[in-house]
């Protein structure tokens, strides 16, 4: 995984080929991204709630939702916390998570 820092703009995620502006402002696609045990990407559109870490997450992980990503080693969002990614935030995450809690706004 390498994150680019472009002058004057906001950092770009290249993971997989597929590039993700993180911030307030990002392109379209996935609000929560990434790369599960199973070497693939995944992602989730507006996340709500308690949500499977399909594949089983464990390596680079990008949160553009509004809100924080609570990451659980347990299934249902039960467990060990493994981390917390604040919008906005890339980071590599060990070890592997299985759920992912998000907020749940009006």
């Amino acid at each position: 995984m390498r994150i680019l820092r472009i002058p004057h703009t906001l950092p770009v995620l290249l993971l997989a080929g597929i590039s993700c502006v993180t911030g307030p402002a990002h392109a379209a696609g996935p609000d929560f991204q990434y790369v599960g045990q199973d070497d693939r990407v995944h992602g989730l559109t507006a996340p709500r709630g308690c949500v499977a870490a399909e594949g089983g997450g464990g390596r680079a992980v990008t949160n553009t939702t509004r809100g924080p990503a609570t990451l659980y080693q347990g299934p249902r969002c039960t467990g060990r916390v493994v981390g917390t990614l604040r919008p906005g935030e890339v980071a590599q995450v060990r070890p592997s998570f299985a759920s992912v809690a998000f907020p749940v706004t009006g």
